[in-house]
């Protein structure tokens, strides 16, 4: 597997997963009814940003973007959002993608990476996370509507570099 840059080319293969994951209502609360350009516009970061993707034998198997978590005196701190092409799942790719998207925050000389809404019912991201050094630092009660459970919480967590 290799994680590289995303080109606007890898937009059309992103699509379908990104819009599987959105639909389903487990993890983002991206609204439902984007259209391809303007999923493209939230998803494809812009510098100082990133998209990247995992890549095997010219197959996307999932993306994430990056960037600052807030500009001007926020910008020191970095976030990240992945997506995993539901088919690849278990096979380590958010785990490469998680560790690429940390590498390349302390590269670029952020001081931490926090992410703003891991839904508390997602186990598989909290674990994943934790055993990469994050912390839940809080949760926001009932700040996301999952279609199975109703309202659950939504946990900040980060990871100081």
């Amino acid at each position: 597997m290799i994680i590289r840059t995303a080109d606007p080319a890898d937009w059309p293969r992103i699509w379908p997963f990104f819009t599987r994951i959105v639909t389903d209502g487990q993890t983002y609360a991206y609204p439902e009814d984007l259209t391809p350009d303007e999923a493209e516009a939230l998803w494809m970061e812009q510098p100082p940003g990133r998209t990247v993707v995992a890549e095997r034998d010219d197959e996307i198997l999932g993306s994430a973007k990056m960037g600052p978590n807030r500009p001007g005196r926020g910008s020191h701190v970095a976030t990240a959002s992945f997506m995993v092409d539901p088919e690849r799942r278990g096979n380590g790719v958010g785990r490469a993608l998680g560790v690429h998207a940390i590498e390349w925050a302390r590269a670029a000389g952020y001081r931490g990476v926090q992410f703003n809404a891991v839904v508390e019912t997602n186990t598989a991201a909290v674990a994943l996370w934790r055993s990469l050094g994050f912390g839940i630092v809080g949760t926001v009660p009932e700040a996301f509507d999952h279609p199975e459970h109703g309202f659950v919480g939504l946990h900040v967590m980060y990871l100081k570099l």
